[in-house]
């Protein structure tokens, strides 16, 4: 019983420590002090509000929620990724070829500041370098409906 119990704590302080990802490693790539500013910010905000669906590796959740990382609909629009942000997605999309049925919730709560902050970390990782997204880029992207 005793080595059952020992294993169990093993395992459990080391499935806890803390481990390198590609997306942290990008992340220390950041040259520019501002974007490097709002991507960490970010970063804390995503996982907080978006990781529990499209997961802190941005890899979506199988055949229900479509993956961010090497999206080809993350990466078309900056404006329509905003817009989804805050105020939501319905109906059948194409990620990478596969289709995806599953609504995205609107977060009416983000701020503009938020979603700026979000926008930055995610197009300035993955092997993308899109730069400060704004809160003032977020505002003017809310004010008209991408195309979809």
């Amino acid at each position: 019983m005793k080595k059952i119990q020992l294993i169990l704590l093993i395992f459990s302080l080391l499935s806890c420590a803390p481990k390198s990802t590609d997306e942290d490693n990008t992340l220390a790539k950041i040259s520019d002090p501002e974007v490097m500013k709002y991507a960490i910010a970010g970063k804390r905000i995503y996982e907080n509000h978006c990781g529990n669906c499209h997961q802190s590796t941005g890899e979506g959740l199988g055949n229900l929620i479509p993956p961010i990382k090497n999206s080809d609909y993350f990466k078309e629009s900056i404006h329509r990724t905003v817009w989804i942000m805050k105020y939501g997605q319905k109906g059948e999309i194409t990620v990478n070829g596969k289709k995806y049925d599953q609504e995205m919730p609107a977060s009416p709560k983000l701020t503009p500041l938020e979603i700026s902050q979000i926008s930055t970390y995610l197009y300035n990782i993955w092997g993308m370098n899109e730069g400060k997204i704004t809160s003032v880029d977020v505002e003017k992207f809310l004010r008209t409906k991408p195309e979809f």
